[in-house]
C-alpha cells in the first residue's frame, strides 16, 4: 500500500486561487531596471527571506506591468515582500498610505461583495475586511453542469447579491508565484491545466484587459516565475541558515531535482527535509535555537500522526485509520508539496466567522455545509466538497496566514490546528520545535 500522506498542509503561499500573474500594486512595484538592483532580500516575522534568480529579474518584464484597465500588475498580489504572496500587514499599510487606493483595492474581487460600498474610507474598510485582515481574494466559479450536487442554502454575512446557489463566493489566499519549477498542480483546486493558460485566465479576471496579453508577454512572464526561487536565509535566533553545514536559503532550493511522483510509491522516504541535519549538536551562540530547529525538522520526519476522517486519503487507501507523519503528505525532497497532484479535505473549509457558508446537498441525499466546495466545483463530484491541494512550504515565514481561506493567523496555530485534528498530543516543547523548523523554511 501506498502511504505517502501526512499533515502540516500550510497554506500561506500566494496567489489568490491563482499561480501565476494575478494583480499588481503600484506602491510595491519595483522602479524600472536600472540601479540599484531589483530588491530581493526583506525582512519578515522570523528573520530574513530572499530569492534568487537566473536570469536577473528585470522590471521590465510583463509581470510588473500595467496589462489591463484597472492599473494592476502580477506583482499587486505576488510582491517579492511578502514572499511573492501578499500579507495582511503589508496591505493594512498600503491601505493607509494610499488610503484605499492602492490597485489591489478593488471591488472586482479585493471586496467582499463586488457591489459593495467603496465611496468612503470607512466604508472601504469594510468592504475589504477579508483582504485586510487574512489576505483573501474573492473569486466565483459556476457550480459545473452535471454536478453529483446542489447549493440549498447560503448563510452569506455580507448579503452579497453576487453571491448565488450557482455561483458561490470563494474566498483564497494568493498562492506565491515562486518555487515553481516544483509545481505539481495549478491552483488550489487545480484546475488550470498549465501556467500559461493559468495567467492568461488571471489576467482576464483580475485585471480586465481591453486586448489579452499577448503571447510574447505570456511567455515572458513564465520565464520569470520559472526561474524564482524563494526561501528564508536567516533567522532571528538561529542566525544564518547555511551555517554549520546546514543548507537552508534558496541557493541549495534552486539546485533541487523535481519529477512527478518523486518520493512516492515503494520508494518513499520519510525522511524528507534533511536542511539541518548538522544542527542535532550545534554549538555557539546560536546552537540552543539551532537545536530547536534540528529537532523540528525530525518531528516533521518522524513523528506518528494517527490520519482519521480524511476524504482523498483514508478513503483513496481503503482504510479508516493510518499511521503517517507530516513528511508522508508533505513528500517533495526539501520542498515539502505532494510530488504528485491530489486533493484532500482535512476540514479547513469548516464553517468561519467571517466567512460565507453553503449548504450543500448531493444527489445521494447526503448534506454538508462548508465555505468552500473546493476541487469539487471543477469535478462536480461529491466526494471532492471541502478538498484542495498540498502547497510547498518554502518561505512560510514571509507570507501568513495559512490554509486556502487564511484562517490560521501564524505557523503555531498550524500546528494547534493539526495537533486537535488528529489528537497528536504534542507538547509545547514539540510545538515550539515544529515552529522554529518551520521558520526557517
Amino acid at each position: 500500500m501506498n502511504v505517502r500522506w501526512g499533515f502540516l498542509a500550510v497554506a500561506g503561499l500566494a496567489i489568490a486561487g491563482f499561480s501565476a500573474c494575478g494583480g499588481g500594486s503600484t506602491t510595491t512595484t519595483p522602479p524600472p531596471n536600472t540601479t540599484p538592483p531589483f530588491q530581493t532580500s526583506f525582512t519578515d516575522s522570523s528573520g530574513t527571506v530572499d530569492s534568487v534568480s537566473q536570469p536577473a529579474i528585470k522590471t521590465t518584464n510583463p509581470f510588473f506591468a500595467v496589462l489591463g484597465t484597472n492599473t494592476r500588475t502580477c506583482a499587486s498580489c505576488h510582491d517579492v515582500a511578502d514572499g511573492w504572496s501578499v500579507t495582511p500587514t503589508h496591505l493594512q499599510q498600503k491601505f493607509q498610505s494610499t488610503q484605499g487606493t492602492d490597485p489591489i483595492f478593488l471591488p472586482v474581487d479585493g471586496a467582499n461583495c463586488p457591489s459593495a460600498d467603496v465611496s468612503t474610507l470607512a466604508a472601504k474598510t469594510s468592504a475589504y475586511s477579508l483582504l485586510l485582515n487574512s489576505g483573501l481574494i474573492r473569486m466565483t466559479l459556476p457550480v459545473p453542469a452535471g454536478a453529483e450536487f446542489s447549493i440549498t442554502a447560503i448563510s452569506d454575512p455580507y448579503q452579497c447579491p453576487e453571491t448565488t446557489a450557482t455561483q458561490p463566493a470563494l474566498y483564497r489566499r494568493p498562492l506565491p508565484a515562486t518555487n515553481l519549477k516544483f509545481l505539481n498542480g495549478i491552483m488550489w483546486d487545480g484546475r488550470e491545466p498549465d501556467l500559461a493558460t493559468q495567467a492568461k485566465d488571471a489576467a482576464a479576471v483580475h485585471m480586465l484587459p481591453s486586448t489579452p496579453p499577448t503571447d510574447a508577454q505570456i511567455q515572458q512572464i513564465l520565464s520569470l516565475e520559472t526561474a524564482l526561487f524563494t526561501a528564508q536565509t536567516d533567522d532571528s535566533l538561529a542566525g544564518d541558515l547555511t551555517a554549520q553545514g546546514a543548507t537552508g536559503g534558496p541557493d541549495f532550493l534552486a539546485t533541487l531535482p523535481f519529477t512527478a511522483g518523486m518520493n512516492s510509491g515503494s520508494a518513499f522516504d520519510p525522511n524528507v527535509f534533511t536542511l539541518y541535519t548538522n544542527w542535532a549538536n550545534a554549538t555557539g551562540t546560536n546552537g540552543p535555537a539551532q537545536q530547536s530547529v534540528a529537532r523540528g525538522e525530525v518531528l516533521f520526519n518522524t513523528f506518528p500522526i494517527r490520519i482519521t476522517g480524511v476524504a482523498g486519503f483514508n478513503d483513496v487507501q481503503g482504510q479508516t485509520q493510518i499511521f503517517g507523519t507530516c513528511s508522508t503528505c508533505h513528500n517533495t525532497p526539501n520542498l515539502g508539496n505532494d510530488s504528485v497532484f491530489e486533493t484532500m479535505n482535512i476540514g479547513t473549509g469548516s464553517p468561519q466567522a467571517g466567512l460565507p457558508s453553503y449548504t450543500i446537498q448531493c444527489n445521494d441525499n447526503s448534506t454538508l455545509v462548508t465555505t468552500d466546495p473546493g476541487r469539487a466545483m471543477v469535478t462536480g463530484k461529491c466526494a471532492d466538497i471541502g478538498k484542495f491541494k498540498i502547497p510547498g512550504m518554502r518561505g512560510l515565514a514571509a507570507r501568513p496566514p495559512y490554509f486556502h481561506s487564511g484562517t490560521a493567523p501564524t505557523l503555531l496555530d498550524v500546528v494547534n490546528f493539526y495537533n486537535q485534528r488528529f489528537g497528536m498530543l504534542l507538547s509545547d516543547a514539540e510545538k515550539a520545535d515544529l515552529v522554529a523548523f518551520m521558520n526557517t523554511l
